[in-house]
């Protein structure tokens, strides 16, 4: 399913508002997802997946006290490998993400059926995060260490 995410991401993010998406557009598409060799089940549950997405950065923040630390449980740490969390515990301590988004890329990525997330998935999905709370300063970043052949590098 998260190719066909990646898939959207791609091609209609960038010409449509994620958030706006109507019925109409939905539908057409699901139809072009198909009709590019999607499952039909996965394009659903991608779609499902936006929405969730969509409805989550719109809802009110919960306030994160900053000495906070956070544990991440089992089940979260047996499907995003310790790469992944570091990642995103770094984008955290630089002011990249809150610890809001990193909940919900966390949350987001747990819902996918893949068994593990790799540290591309991870990125892709707080790309994704981030293009939604249209931070492109916040998204370049990210995108230019999903991009970058060296990885990421602070400087």
């Amino acid at each position: 399913m998260l190719e066909v995410l990646i898939f959207i991401y791609q091609n209609y993010w960038d010409k449509h508002d994620a958030f706006e998406l109507k019925e109409t557009d939905e539908t057409i598409m699901a139809y072009e997802l198909s009709q590019a060799g999607f499952n039909h089940q996965d394009i659903l549950h991608a779609v499902d997946w936006v929405k969730d997405l969509r409805r989550s950065v719109q809802q009110p923040r919960y306030l994160h006290d900053p000495a906070a630390i956070r544990i991440f449980c089992e089940m979260e740490r047996s499907k995003i490998n310790d790469e992944s969390l570091n990642f995103l515990t770094l984008l955290q301590r630089s002011d990249i993400i809150t610890a809001y988004e990193r909940d919900l890329i966390v949350d987001r990525g747990m819902v996918l059926p893949q068994e593990t997330l790799s540290m591309e998935d991870i990125r892709w999905i707080t790309m994704m995060v981030l293009w939604d709370e249209t931070r492109k300063q916040d998204y370049l970043f990210v995108e230019d260490a999903l991009f970058n052949p060296q990885g990421l590098s602070l400087q």
